[in-house]
């Protein structure tokens, strides 16, 4: 009894991960790059994205943003850590065309703008800006399932369901 009162307040078990970005949405082994198409990062799914604007997928925590700002990490309230990577080969950007409106430790509302890029800029200096969505800790997941597909518009559409264990 005391520990229902004064226990530390037990993890959600599933987590509904909406879309961070406008866009369409790729199998994870399409993205041309190696490391994410033979998920050596984690499962997966990525957007190619139509509007240069990462939103938050679920109510949680930033873990970490990148001193580049190509990339942020985010745990959500079961425990489900992604890493949203825009595009491909961006860190040599160095920040160029990235602006983060979030840091390490904030907490996040779903739908509450992240990142913004300039999709012009990772087009011309970078290999694609297809962004790579990863379940870092795949360990601590059960089962997932991708729901999106095709067109899927940021904050609003339902991409993956997650299992934690």
């Amino acid at each position: 009894m005391f520990k229902k009162i004064f226990g530390k307040k037990e993890a959600k078990k599933e987590e509904g991960v909406m879309a961070p970005l406008t866009g369409t949405v790729h199998q994870l082994e399409d993205v041309p790059d190696p490391v994410f198409a033979e998920k050596m990062m984690g499962e997966g799914i990525a957007i190619k994205p139509s509007e240069g604007v990462v939103v938050a997928p679920f109510d949680g925590e930033v873990v970490q943003v990148f001193p580049t700002k190509h990339a942020i990490g985010l745990k959500g309230e079961s425990g489900l850590e992604l890493l949203i990577h825009i595009g491909l080969e961006t860190v040599s950007l160095d920040r160029e065309g990235f602006e983060a409106f979030v840091k390490q430790g904030d907490h996040v509302q779903q739908g509450d703008k992240l990142i913004s890029f300039a999709m012009d800029i990772i087009e011309e200096k970078a290999s694609s800006t297809i962004t790579p969505i990863i379940m870092t800790k795949g360990e601590d997941v059960e089962r997932f399932e991708v729901i999106g597909n095709g067109e899927v518009i940021a904050g609003e559409s339902k991409l993956i369901e997650v299992h934690m264990k």
